[in-house]
């Protein structure tokens, strides 16, 4: 027995490679790309070819939705039913088409994104607009090929009697190519095509004199003509799409801003949720109310304002963060000679006007061959009443219809098709009148078929029969434009002190990573004291601030988180303030180093000061650290696997740098030796470190300090003048402020300038503290270990110092 089975030796990556090529050609051709000739997907034009078939138009009654998918799926389109039906409900919403091409009763969706009710409840019928889309198809106008299972036939393409493609616009995604084609005016599109029939070498700054610009069916403005040129040039471009909005006066003195049109395929619920969430994270300030007004009448959003509100600055805020407003952009791709291609304005519309010619011709071809056919028959008729008496009694004499025939064509000359027509022939019209008719009807069709032989013959009569169809259409069919256009994109600035209330607050970070905003109230209810944190945690920030300012945080990856604080959440003074991860993600083994408010970026003259374990020093401007967009972690510095930030704190240009390793050097020099750097740079050498030596600590030095306090490993602390430390270079090693001892050596811990009524706290790696004041402690000399304080044979090792200001010792 032989094997039916048939084998072949091809490696998978030319079979995966041959079978999805396969398939992404059809999802190009057969799915997701509109034809530049109708302007439809398979999905739409067999929708429309199904409902003209079964004569569900637009001056008969609404059939059942299901009735017209089943017919979809069982003779054209055979995929799943929501596909068909959802496709359908598209050409239905006048908020997605600008022409709609099916009307639909009962729920076809909302501009909200509500779903349409189910097709066995809605009922639909083809539009009057798109019967033109169809008109002359059973003129043999286009070509038709089996369906699927070969039981009946379907159109390559409607005649398509107005540029759809540029009219209701498309938009779809398929392998390797998408498509963005945005809705135009109906009117201007057909001037913009005979235009081009006129003047086939008019430019694109010609054609924009009557095409100007794409029309949304939501309306709105669009701005940037530059973009829109750029667009019908090349098929791609850029626009921005904004909301109309208009200030009313409401009551007590107030106003609103009233938002009436949005972009397109905006949802307008979403749209209305978004403002909301504007108004309850206080992200602007003056927003008392958020409504949706919307009925039949019209679309109406409704933003109350406080009286003294920055109607402007609220605006532009919710353009910029909120699809109020929206780019667009072109890509304009279409099926054209059945290959994807980018398709500037000129392109389509001699794709379009190629595709006319084409119908045009086909339909008059149809059209003067019935005509020739009809006036030969007419002929006949006539010929048959001038010789009535022969004619009958040939008949009577005949012994069948057959008999009758081909004695007419016999003894009359009479052709097959007079003869059928003289043997049909009904008594009554064997009178008078009828002979006057027939003269009138053949003179009519000698008429006709001359004008269509003219046609046929000469492209210039062609040409202005297709002027002629599209004039019609626009007659009939054109309204008001909706979008208005404007010639520059408006560049958004926004101030934030316009936008926020400026009001006094307390901001406070954790070396845990709490973080809190506090009013000055709820600080004094509790006297300072009494602030909420977890066991264990330690404040290592606090300073009064207002809302205008911007919190950053630095993390010991080399990362900075960038916190508005008018976004920060108002928290009591006695409750656990807001883990940063709930607000910027940031990873479990990175922890806050430290923070600084910042008020004015641009005005700041100020640097940050990096410093890592492993001696590397930068510097960066504070304006540098500004940004839009601050959802996660920005790079203040790149830093190597194996180190990490140790310290970033704020130096102005006159500092000087105080660095301490943990075997006991320190290096003082001024911070402009370490030159100025962008945010991903990796910094310079600091201190030339010994073997097995890391940075402990690092502190800016101002001209007004003159002591220095030092601790060590083992609870040993000292203040030493600062000029004891000789001033040296960058790079260099240091000089040495403790003395070695051959057993049980101490370590640095930290060494820390000493301001005015600043206070140390020593942290063992028990939890045992010592709070340090350097007042009450003599200077020592460079050489001097210092004085124990604590016992850490008990308490263990000293594991951290802390710098407060006495007042904040709570």
């Amino acid at each position: 027995m032989v094997s039916s089975e048939k084998l072949y030796n091809i490696p998978l990556e030319d079979i995966l490679g041959d079978r999805f090529g396969r398939y992404s050609k059809y999802i190009i051709q057969e799915r997701a790309l509109p034809d530049a000739r109708d302007g439809l997907k398979p999905v739409q034009r067999r929708i429309l070819y199904s409902m003209f078939y079964e004569g569900n138009l637009q001056d008969k009654p609404y059939r059942k939705s299901a009735k017209t998918v089943g017919n979809v799926i069982g003779n054209y389109h055979p995929h799943g039913d929501t596909s068909v039906y959802d496709a359908m409900v598209r050409l239905s919403q006048d908020w997605k088409l600008r022409n709609v091409l099916v009307q639909m009763h009962g729920n076809n969706g909302s501009i909200d994104g509500d779903p349409p009710a189910a097709m066995r409840y809605t009922e639909a019928r083809l539009s009057a607009i798109a019967s033109e889309l169809l008109r002359d198809i059973d003129k043999e106008t286009v070509e038709f090929v089996p369906n699927f299972d070969d039981t009946s036939m379907e159109p390559v393409v409607l005649p398509s009697m107005f540029p759809n493609l540029l009219v209701n616009g498309s938009t779809g995604i398929s392998a390797g190519y998408a498509t963005e084609i945005p809705s135009h005016h109906l009117g201007e599109v057909i001037d913009a095509t005979i235009m081009r029939i006129d003047r086939k070498n008019c430019s694109i700054d010609d054609l924009m004199t009557v095409i100007h610009g794409p029309d949304f069916p939501t309306g709105g403005i669009i701005q940037g003509v530059d973009g829109i040129r750029k667009a019908y040039e090349t098929g791609k471009g850029k626009i921005i799409i904004r909301s109309r909005v208009h200030t009313e006066d409401i009551r007590g003195g107030k106003q609103a801003l009233i938002i009436t049109e949005i972009p397109a395929e905006v949802n307008k619920a979403n749209l209305v949720k978004k403002i909301d969430e504007v108004r309850l994270d206080r992200k602007v300030d003056g927003i008392t109310e958020v409504r949706d007004e919307t009925d039949r009448t019209g679309l109406r959003i409704v933003i109350e304002l406080k009286k003294d509100a920055n109607n402007e600055a609220i605006l532009n805020y919710l353009y910029k963060n909120t699809e109020l407003q929206i780019p667009y952009n072109f890509n304009m791709v279409a099926i054209y000679n059945r290959t994807p291609k980018q398709m500037s304005l000129p392109a389509i519309l001699d794709a379009y006007i190629e595709h006319q010619k084409e119908v045009v011709t086909n339909r008059s071809k149809y059209d003067l061959r019935k005509a020739k056919a009809r006036a030969h028959v007419v002929e006949g008729l006539m010929k048959a009443l001038s010789i009535l008496d022969q004619v009958i009694s040939t008949i009577r004499s005949a012994n069948d219809k057959r008999d009758a025939k081909d004695k007419l064509i016999a003894q009359y000359s009479f052709t097959e098709q007079q003869a059928e027509a003289i043997v049909m022939l009904q008594l009554y019209r064997l009178t008078n009148t009828d002979i006057t008719a027939l003269q009138e009807e053949a003179a009519e069709l000698s008429k006709k078929i001359e004008q269509l032989e003219t046609i046929l013959n000469s492209e210039t009569k062609l040409l202005s029969v297709i002027k002629t169809d599209l004039k019609k259409i626009k007659q009939t069919y054109a309204d008001d434009r909706r979008s208005t256009i404007e010639g520059e994109i408006e560049e958004i600035k926004i101030v934030r002190e316009d936008i926020i209330a400026q009001e006094d607050v307390i901001i406070t970070v954790t070396s845990e990573g709490y973080v809190k905003r506090t009013t000055p109230r709820s600080y004094s209810a509790s006297n300072g004291k009494d602030y909420g944190m977890k066991e264990g945690d330690r404040l290592i920030y606090q300073k009064e601030s207002t809302t205008t300012d911007t919190l950053i945080l630095f993390t010991s990856k080399g990362n900075y988180l960038y916190l508005p604080i008018h976004e920060m959440q108002d928290i009591r003074w006695k409750d656990m303030g807001q883990h940063i991860a709930n607000i910027i993600p940031i990873e479990r083994d990175e922890a806050i180093l430290s923070a600084t408010i910042v008020n004015n970026f641009e005005e700041n003259k100020d640097f940050i000061l990096f410093v890592t374990k492993n001696g590397i020093v930068k510097r960066t401007s504070i304006s540098q650290l500004k940004v839009q967009r601050y959802s996660k972690p920005l790079v203040g510095m790149s830093i190597k696997n194996d180190d990490a930030l140790i310290y970033a704190g704020v130096s102005g240009e006159t500092d000087r740098v105080l660095l301490a390793t943990s075997n006991g050097y320190t290096l003082l020099f001024k911070v402009d030796e370490i030159s100025v750097q962008g945010l991903r740079a990796g910094g310079v050498k600091g201190i030339n470190l010994k073997d097995q030596d890391y940075v402990v600590s690092a502190d800016i030095v101002s001209e007004s300090v003159k002591d220095i306090f030092c601790a060590t490993h083992r609870a040993a602390v000292k203040k030493m003048k600062l000029d004891t430390i000789p001033q040296s270079s960058r790079g260099t090693r240091g000089a040495k402020i403790i003395r070695d001892l051959k057993n049980n050596p101490h370590q640095l811990i930290g060494v820390y300038t000493i301001n005015e009524n600043d206070m140390f706290a020593i942290l063992s790696k028990s939890g045992q503290f010592e709070m340090v004041d350097p007042a009450g402690i003599r200077h020592s000399d460079q050489y001097s270990n210092g004085s124990f304080i604590m016992d850490t044979d008990e308490a263990g090792e000293i594991k951290t110092i802390i710098r407060y200001k006495k007042e904040e010792n709570n």
